[in-house]
């Protein structure tokens, strides 16, 4: 009898969870044992639902979150993906939610930010670039003073003190306007090919951003990051480019 009243109580909580926004579940998993240890579950039916209501079905069937198996993972991804708020005009989130696509605007670069930023803790995301790259294409990190929008075919992320960047083309590391040496440091090292995974890793603890391909650590490639609120960005020239971003949470090491 107290497994089925278990069972069924469990299945009270899904129901009632199920219908509360995601602020109001934090503090309910503070509330006690039972409840966090209910809401750790990151594969229960509170959050299917909640990936259900929030996320395109486009998003959930394809193969573009396949690096975050959980339905918590899955939505902690969309809350942190391109803001469509904070982007080039030449720029669209399209209907997934975590692919943008720059339009065919002659003598433009573009660039977008992701919704949250990063002061603290250590974060990784991926980022694939689907088609021609063009002669410039950038990935990395930018504050909220950094440009989104310049005239001619450069190099936007990594062109002032508020950007770091790694141009995929040439494999130079980009700030402050200036190329901060050839990444990764192997030699004759290959230049990305479509839909490679990029995985950024910022660690706001030690000042650094590093970057993987597919799966592969390929060193640190900036240090002495400024104590500053820094958002995953990318910057792009070639027309009708696609460059979608998962964010994965704290990196796993080794």
């Amino acid at each position: 009898m107290d497994g089925i009243a278990l069972n069924a109580s469990d299945h009270v909580l899904e129901v009632i969870f199920s219908y509360l926004d995601l602020h109001t579940l934090k503090n309910c998993a503070l509330v006690c044992k039972r409840w966090y240890k209910f809401l750790r579950d990151e594969n229960n039916d509170v959050w299917r639902m909640h990936c259900i209501r929030t996320l395109a079905q486009e998003a959930l069937s394809s193969d573009l979150l396949s690096s975050v198996p959980t339905y918590k993972a899955k939505l902690r991804a969309y809350y942190h993906a391109w803001n469509p708020n904070d982007c080039s005009r030449n720029v669209y989130i399209k209907s997934n939610g975590f692919t943008l696509h720059r339009n065919p605007v002659a003598q433009s670069t573009d660039a977008c930010r992701g919704k949250i930023g990063f002061r603290h803790g250590r974060h990784a995301w991926e980022v694939i670039w689907e088609g021609p790259l063009g002669t410039v294409a950038v990935v990395g990190i930018a504050t909220k003073e950094a440009s989104l929008l310049c005239h001619g075919y450069v190099a936007l992320l990594g062109s002032d003190e508020h950007s770091w960047g790694w141009n995929l083309v040439d494999n130079h590391l980009l700030h402050n306007g200036d190329a901060q040496g050839s990444y990764p440091l192997l030699n004759n090292a290959p230049t990305y090919q479509i839909g490679e995974k990029i995985r950024v890793i910022l660690d706001c603890d030690d000042n650094t951003l590093s970057f993987e391909k597919n799966y592969e650590f390929l060193g640190v490639a900036f240090r002495g990051l400024p104590d500053k609120r820094l958002y995953p960005s990318v910057s792009a020239v070639y027309g009708n480019s696609e460059i979608s971003m998962v964010y994965i949470g704290p990196p796993l090491d080794g």
